[in-house]
């Protein structure tokens, strides 16, 4: 069977690095992104050079109509859906947590939560033998701020991503009877260019010192975690939380 892997958050960063690394694997892929069209344009060509398939769905993953696109597309397009890397997330600005409006605590956890939700949500149901489907693997993205807390950055993102923690924990022991292995990447600090979205393009090698290996990661060295649980050779690992932060 062909495997169809969605990858939201799909265009740029650690998103087009799994992208590409499971198109080499021979994954069929679907992009999800919300605003970088070009970039998805030009992840989509690199994944297409692999020899594989690819569509790109522009989607805001906190909107349940728009996740169902998303994933109706990947099936009528690529197959049947066999995997999920639940990457779309966003930090807001760095700043303490008093600082931090309402607004942007909801946005955070509008996507970075919510969206994550109706992501596995759906995935799980094309996938699940209960369902109907023949199995798969989903892959979570969190962050190593979830167990650091990110104090005086970004406290309400690193309590967004303890939750995706706590769902990957819960769906890999609800799912797993029905054919689907759930699993979670902690990413530590990483080269791309959500530090400038947030207002410090800089932080990475600025906090590189707080990294134990001294540097900061490349979005290739997240993806190698990622296309390992998406792996047969994974096929035994469900409920893990795997840290690729550097001894962070």
């Amino acid at each position: 069977m062909d495997q169809v892997t969605v990858v939201t958050g799909g265009s740029r960063g650690i998103g087009a690095a799994v992208a590409v690394r499971l198109a080499r694997a021979g994954h069929h892929i679907a992009i999800g992104f919300e605003r970088a069209a070009d970039a998805a344009d030009a992840t989509a060509a690199k994944v297409r050079a692999e020899g594989v398939r690819c569509v790109t769905v522009r989607a805001d993953t906190s909107d349940a109509e728009q996740v169902d696109a998303l994933f109706d597309t990947a099936r009528s397009e690529l197959g049947a859906v066999t995997g999920l890397v639940n990457n779309a997330g966003i930090t807001g600005l760095l700043g303490r947590f008093t600082e931090t409006s309402p607004e942007a605590m909801r946005r955070v956890i509008d996507v970075n939560v919510t969206g994550a939700l109706l992501c596995a949500r759906r995935a799980a149901r094309e996938m699940s033998t209960r369902h109907g489907g023949a199995g798969g693997a989903i892959v979570n993205v969190s962050s190593s701020s979830a167990t650091t807390g990110s104090p005086d950055e970004y406290v309400h993102y690193a309590a967004s991503k303890a939750a995706v923690d706590a769902m990957t924990v819960g769906l890999s022991k609800e799912l797993a009877a029905e054919g689907i292995r759930v699993n979670s990447v902690q990413p530590g600090m990483t080269v791309t260019d959500i530090h400038a979205s947030m207002g410090d393009p800089e932080r990475p090698w600025r906090a590189a010192d707080r990294v134990p290996m001294g540097r900061p990661g490349e979005p290739e060295e997240i993806a190698g975690a990622i296309a390992w649980l998406l792996s047969s050779d994974a096929s035994y690992t469900s409920g893990a939380v795997l840290r690729v932060a550097g001894g962070l």
